[in-house]
């Protein structure tokens, strides 16, 4: 990127969105993380030299997600990039899936991002330029099992990404939303460790006989895929890409 901007990343404690905010940190972006704790590289990024800022938010809650984007329209006069990370899995059929589950999935995972894009919009028209990234999932393409709740909110996701690219268009405003299959993440191999008990396998079977399944590849993804997409979508490059799904699956939907 060119110039310094002001990125805004939710959920981003760890994982996918640790690794973004690393990513346009270094690429001279000062970067607001939200999420419900604090991560442990803060303090690694804040004494490289730019700004760095942690605020405490539940995304399920309307009123803090209009609070995050004041503060940091107050403290840093608003935002340039924004990327809707912020998410969880509940795993359950459908018969049985919780209600007040499948409400907070939806808070969350969705209304969260349409609210947070509706405050940072007025800001970005003005200045006439931003960047939004949602992300999305291989299940914003595609279904699996026992998952309704996070798959109805991902594929909410792709039309608030086409809504918001066409409205945001004549503002050199992009939308785009990236549909990654599993990454290595902490919630990720929990979640494998957890099927590995489950299933009384080995580790190294459930990766390759579960979730590497449908991959051509047969390998996990790395949050630094996904980080650089997000750098390169917020690129003067990227400026004509917009409403668009980046797919990065190994291969998963080219069967």
């Amino acid at each position: 990127m060119t110039q310094a901007k002001v990125a805004l990343i939710t959920g981003a404690a760890s994982g996918i969105g640790a690794e973004i905010a690393r990513t346009l940190f270094h690429e001279g972006c000062d970067v607001a993380i939200a999420d419900l704790h604090a991560p442990e590289y803060l303090t690694e990024l804040s004494a490289e030299g730019q700004r760095t800022l942690f605020i405490s938010t539940d995304l399920s809650q309307v009123e803090q997600c209009q609070s995050l984007v004041e503060r940091v329209t107050r403290e840093w006069g608003g935002v340039d990039i924004l990327v809707n990370n912020a998410g969880f899995q509940h795993v359950s059929p459908l018969e049985d899936f919780p209600e007040a589950v499948w409400e907070k999935m939806l808070q969350v995972m969705l209304t969260a991002p349409f609210l947070l894009t509706k405050y940072v919009l007025p800001g970005m028209k003005e200045r006439r330029w931003g960047r939004i990234i949602n992300m999305g999932s291989i299940h914003s393409q595609v279904a699996s099992l026992n998952k309704a709740g996070y798959i109805a909110a991902k594929h909410g996701l792709v039309g608030l990404t086409k809504t918001t690219a066409l409205e945001g268009g004549p503002f050199q405003i992009t939308a785009n939303v990236i549909c990654p299959a599993y990454v290595r993440t902490p919630l990720v191999e929990q979640q494998i460790a957890a099927q590995a008990e489950t299933l009384g396998i080995s580790i190294e079977e459930v990766e390759s006989q579960v979730f590497l399944k449908a991959s051509a590849t047969g390998r996990m993804i790395e949050p630094s895929e996904v980080a650089s997409m997000v750098s390169y979508l917020c690129s003067e490059q990227a400026k004509s890409i917009t409403g668009a799904c980046w797919t990065i699956d190994g291969g998963w939907t080219a069967q």
